[in-house]
């Protein structure tokens, strides 16, 4: 009788260390896939970032060149400025955002009718602040359209050839939109801009600029930094 428990214990020995060896090996396994897994989802998340770059949860955009052309009213001259300036946008994801941009419209000499008169005089200097609400193509590539549009203050300021004696305020409204491109590296990339702008008349503008609403279109090309990805 105990020779036969001896060799049942014997026979079941073997079995169950055969078992455990076999649920340890299963585990393992199961690990090691599940490792695998999350390394390459990792990867294609970093592979898909590369591949195609886009707009920086805070974005700067600085403005080295640009021109603005005010449009001829009611006998008002038409002019043209250089512009340059920057803004400063943060995006909610990669669709919308808000930018708030300051921008400096230089004045310069150009032949102005007014008054009966053409004179080659200098135009105004004139300085841009607005806020905007940035909505943009979720294009996949590091090309990106995009449209904006909001509303700010223009200051002109004073220039006595002109009969500007002070600094003029007006509310301004813009729409208008353009395209960014981006770097692979997804830190930097390139702008090109559009806007309509809308200028209210205040009332005690000068001659030179009217007594009406006046209409503008800016186009500028900047540089984008991705201050924050």
């Amino acid at each position: 009788m105990r020779a036969k428990i001896h060799i049942g214990i014997r026979v079941a020995l073997p079995i169950l260390m055969t078992g455990q060896t076999s649920q340890e090996a299963t585990m393992k396994r199961s690990i090691v896939v599940l490792i695998a897994a999350v390394a390459l989802i990792g990867a294609s998340r970093a592979s898909a970032q590369e591949v195609a770059p886009g707009p920086g949860a805070l974005e700067v955009t600085v403005i080295p060149g640009g021109a603005q052309f005010f449009t001829s009213k009611n006998g008002l001259p038409d002019f043209g400025n250089y512009t340059l300036g920057g803004d400063l946008a943060y995006n909610f994801n990669r669709i919308v955002g808000v930018e708030g941009e300051v921008g400096t419209s230089l004045g310069i000499s150009q032949d102005l009718a007014f008054g009966g008169l053409t004179r080659n005089l200098k135009t105004p200097n004139i300085l841009n602040y607005t806020g905007n609400v940035l909505v943009s193509a979720a294009t996949g590539s590091p090309v990106v359209p995009y449209a904006t549009g909001g509303i700010g203050g223009m200051t002109m300021f004073e220039r006595a050839s002109l009969g500007i004696t002070s600094n003029e305020t007006f509310l301004t409204g813009n729409a208008g939109g353009g395209v960014k491109w981006y770097a692979p590296n997804g830190r930097w990339g390139l702008r090109g801009d559009y806007r309509f702008i809308y200028v209210r008349a205040n009332g005690s503008t000068p001659a030179f600029f009217g007594q009406d609403d006046r209409y503008s279109h800016r186009f500028y090309g900047g540089v984008i930094i991705n201050a924050i990805r």
